[in-house]
């Protein structure tokens, strides 16, 4: 029997939506929040290199949410999504 991908929604932020054509929003299918973020740069390529150091693995100034929760609280790029979840993007902004 095949299995069905869930659907959620990964929010984009402003400074990254000129990767997506503007797109404050995109619908990717994934069990995982590692799936959702692989299928959204497939989608809009030029996302990777904002997204990805160049050993494959999340910026360290990337912070992904599902819902209100820091996946780096729980089980990281791991973290299982269900249909309607929302998969924030929050860049950390520097200042001083």
């Amino acid at each position: 029997m095949p299995t069905t991908k869930t659907t959620v929604t990964v929010r984009i932020p402003t400074p990254l939506r000129s990767a997506t054509d503007g797109q404050s929003t995109v619908e990717v299918e994934a069990d995982t929040v590692g799936d959702a973020l692989r299928a959204l740069t497939d989608q809009h390529p030029d996302l990777a290199d904002n997204l990805y150091n160049e050993d494959d693995e999340l910026r360290q100034f990337v912070n992904i949410y599902v819902g209100d929760d820091d996946i780096r609280f729980g089980d990281g790029v791991d973290t299982a999504l269900d249909t309607g979840d929302e998969v924030s993007i929050v860049p950390s902004i520097a200042g001083g």
